[in-house]
């Protein structure tokens, strides 16, 4: 019982924090920062589509940032687009993104897991990271 009740109450605070930055979002359509909390809040609480719609906001907002990309590559994973989901995620790595530990372990990524072009990516990722680590940009 405890259990059920935790879990609604659990729902029913996803719902008041959607709301709320859905409210914060049309206060203040600028605020990238709200846009990126319901876009991660979307995701968290397995709503999508709606969280694959802001991250295309954010890349048409700030389309030179990688982070941005790689939501986005992840959002469209989720929603099983895997075109999608492989061109996003290059256009993060052609942009910079090298964060190889957490693409390789992100769940948001397991239906791109065994293309070999998700391969060659995170081979790419690894070889920015040791160029930026070891100070050869």
């Amino acid at each position: 019982m405890a259990s059920q009740k935790r879990k609604k109450s659990l729902t029913r605070n996803h719902r008041v924090e959607i709301e709320f930055l859905e409210a914060v979002r049309r206060r203040c359509p600028g605020k990238l920062d709200v846009l990126h909390a319901l876009g991660d809040l979307y995701t968290r609480v397995g709503k999508y589509q709606e969280g694959l719609r802001v991250d295309e906001q954010l890349v048409s907002r700030c389309p030179s940032d990688p982070f941005v990309w790689y939501n986005l590559a992840c959002s469209y994973a989720l929603v099983g687009d895997r075109e999608r989901a492989m061109g996003a995620l290059k256009k993060a790595v052609d942009l910079g993104y090298d964060d190889f530990e957490w693409a390789q372990e992100d769940g948001d990524l397991d239906s791109l897991r065994k293309d070999p072009e998700f391969t060659s990516l995170l081979e790419r990722m690894k070889l920015i990271q040791a160029k930026r680590e070891s100070g050869h940009d």
